[in-house]
């Protein structure tokens, strides 16, 4: 017997050591999570004890080989596109039989297409996002950025402007009864960059002129000055400030003081481009404009157009939002959003190899989330989480495994001499 129970010292000596092996060799291997082999022990009962044990157990097997799916450091890589979990959950992946599987992995790829893959060429998956960076869905699926086409062109529909306008400013005929020359347009005015439904930029002007014989009002004329030939402009004014406050009062639309520029046509003279394009309505916010005693200044002036933009990096926040950048200046929510898995029992996961795992009967399915809410953990962007390997403790565990190897084959060595006695006996 004893022979037998120090062949499986041997054996669950040797697997420990197989174990804690790949521990280390896998230390430095992003999102791996380490393993321990856990043992019990072999007893013999004979029929009618009673349950009364009076043998000696017959050896030792390993039971199971556990992974322990402690959180591993967050490494700081600089990438972009390496995302790492800080607490709970796993990203989803679709493999390339398609299959589910799920990671905790985070070196993420982009492929020609502009999907975003494992390194295994899994797909990753995620929720469908609106502008404001909000999941629209609650079916993940693959995320697929626009990489390739450029972003279509937003024509401009509001311009926002806050500024102040000097109220010791003279109308013409005051100017004139003064004795002054009357104030040029151009001193209370500015200009901005518009767009139309094709990304084609054009300067609309807005000039400001105090209103004749109207204590507080202002006409506001607006144009474009980049056509030819010019257009003329247009008063779209006038405008109120409260006398007391100094703030604009009107004119109201709804619960904004808004103006409207009319729609234009733009003939060009350049036979290589098209004979005239529309230049759409656009709205004038001025809800920040003032009226005091000092100098015309501007403190916002800007508009929600812009042209067509090619793709040019992306950025991936705690709560797991992709917003991708393009060259045109803008800044997009519509990436999509990360999708994280959680499970019952996560040592019931099957481990997959490439650091990923499958769901079993004995994991229970995935419970889906989102990232920073509830038990799942925010997004890192940038960042990795390396391997939760203690390299110290596997060396410690590899000697105990070592000795107790030693140990086991030295019982079998014992019990190779008693027999070898009882042989020799004479």
């Amino acid at each position: 017997m004893s022979f037998q129970t120090g062949l499986s010292g041997l054996n669950a000596s040797s697997r420990s050591l197989d174990v804690i092996g790949n521990n280390i060799a896998n230390a430095n291997t992003v999102g791996m999570k380490s393993s321990r082999a856990e043992f019990a022990d072999i007893v013999a009962s004979s029929l009618g004890s009673g349950g009364v044990g009076t043998a000696p157990g017959i050896g030792v097997s390993v039971t199971t080989v556990a992974q322990q799916f402690t959180q591993g450091n967050v490494n700081i890589t600089g990438n972009s596109l390496d995302v790492a979990i800080n607490g709970g959950g796993f990203f989803q992946v679709t493999k390339t039989n398609g299959s589910t599987a799920y990671t905790r992995d985070g070196q993420f790829k982009l492929d020609k297409d502009g999907n975003i893959l494992t390194n295994t060429g899994a797909y990753v998956m995620g929720y469908p996002t609106d502008a404001t960076g909000a999941a629209s869905s609650v079916t993940p699926g693959k995320i697929t950025l626009p990489t390739g086409a450029p972003i279509a062109a937003n024509a401009t529909t509001l311009i926002t402007a806050e500024f102040n306008l000097d109220a010791r400013a003279k109308d013409s005929a005051q100017a004139v009864l003064a004795g002054e020359t009357p104030t040029p347009r151009s001193k209370y005015g500015t200009s901005i960059t518009v767009y139309d439904s094709q990304g084609v930029a054009s300067t609309a002007s807005l000039y400001f002129e105090k209103t004749l014989a109207t204590p507080n009002s202002w006409d506001v004329y607006a144009g474009l000055d980049t056509v030819t030939p010019p257009v003329t402009y247009t008063n779209i004014g006038p405008i109120t400030f409260d006398a007391v406050t100094g703030k604009i009062a009107g004119p109201l639309v709804g619960t904004k003081v808004e103006l409207t520029i009319p729609t234009l046509t733009i003939v060009s003279n350049n036979p290589n481009e098209p004979s005239g394009y529309i230049l759409d309505p656009i709205t004038v916010n001025l809800d920040g404009a003032t009226q005091f005693g000092t100098a015309f200044s501007i403190s916002n002036l800007s508009q929600d157009g812009y042209t067509a933009g090619e793709f040019t990096g992306l950025n991936i926040d705690g709560k797991g939002v992709i917003s991708t950048t393009y060259s045109n200046g803008q800044t997009l929510k519509t990436g999509g959003m990360l999708a994280l898995a959680d499970f019952r029992n996560l040592q019931g996961l099957a481990p997959l190899g490439g650091g990923e795992y499958s769901e079993t009967f004995k994991s229970g399915p995935p419970v889906m989330g989102q990232p920073g809410v509830g038990k799942f953990g925010e997004t890192r962007a940038g960042a990795v989480e390396e391997s939760n390997v203690d390299l110290t403790a596997e060396l410690v565990n590899m000697m105990t495994a070592q000795r107790s190897y030693q140990a086991n084959a030295q019982t079998i060595k014992t019990q190779d001499q008693i027999m070898s006695t009882l042989v020799n006996l004479r």
